[in-house]
């Protein structure tokens, strides 16, 4: 197929605002000093929890959406299509929205929060749970559509056959359907981690941003610009760290998943 040559300039254009800005970034970064803004105290605390708190909602997102996935995969297309619907919303709402969404329900004053505060004096908000909560309901939607693709793509047939040979339905789960939708288990737990560690609008409503408890890689740099814990040259080289790391993950992601095709 001949493009258009018309499309050339909007094309060019795209590029260019997708990576000017990343270019932007990299010219604020001291070189010199990268290794020690990236290791100073604050910054530490802050990448420490990014990722212990991103590890756990990643884990959290496996034991809920996984499940969820197969569900949806296999319900009646009504069923699946108003399941589904549920889970793409976190997609499109403004995450600081979801923050409220979540203070609403869990907060001191919230459906649940009062109750639940109430009658044990427990309140969620504002803690390290409340950043791996907020940051699960980010990132869940990432591997359900990413497991519920590969269960739709490789069928049913594999599992029928295997329940005509008398195999048990956790034994064809385990042995059957697992290994056929690994791929986009792999893919979906890597996007999911991804989303998780880059976290910010949901965090900072439901969470808070207090230094070592809830104050992640995300938060340290937006405070950073408003004189508040970590120098502007660490942010700018936790910014960095970020867009590497972001970098790696689809590049690692998109190899393996070519090398798995093969």
């Amino acid at each position: 197929m001949t493009i258009p040559r018309g499309l050339y300039v909007p094309a060019v254009a795209a590029i260019a605002l997708l990576i000017l800005p990343i270019v932007g970034l990299m010219s604020r970064v001291r070189w010199e000093r990268l290794g020690q803004d990236l290791f100073s105290p604050a910054a530490l605390n802050a990448l420490g929890l990014s990722l212990s708190t991103a590890a756990c909602a990643t884990v959290l997102c496996l034991l809920l959406g996984g499940p969820l996935a197969i569900v949806i995969a296999r319900a009646p297309r009504r069923t699946a299509a108003v399941l589904r619907t549920i889970v793409l919303v976190p997609l499109v709402l403004p995450p600081m929205v979801g923050g409220l969404a979540l203070l609403a329900l869990l907060g001191r004053s919230g459906l649940v929060g009062r109750p639940l505060f109430e009658s044990t004096g427990f309140s969620l908000p504002y803690t390290t749970a409340a950043v791996v909560l907020a940051q699960a309901f980010v990132a869940l939607p990432f591997l359900v559509i990413a497991v519920e693709g590969a269960l739709r793509t490789s069928g049913i047939g594999h599992e029928q056959v295997a329940a005509t040979l008398g195999a048990g339905r956790w034994r064809v789960l385990l042995r059957v359907t697992l290994p056929l939708v690994l791929p986009g288990l792999v893919a979906g737990t890597v996007l999911c981690f991804a989303r998780a560690l880059g976290e910010f609008g949901a965090t900072a409503l439901f969470a808070g941003n207090a230094e070592g408890v809830t104050r992640t890689m995300p938060l340290a740099i937006y405070t950073a610009f408003n004189g508040v814990g970590v120098t502007q040259d660490s942010a700018v080289a936790l910014s960095l760290l970020l867009l590497v790391s972001a970098a790696v993950i689809v590049s690692g992601l998109r190899s393996w998943r070519e090398d798995a095709v093969r």
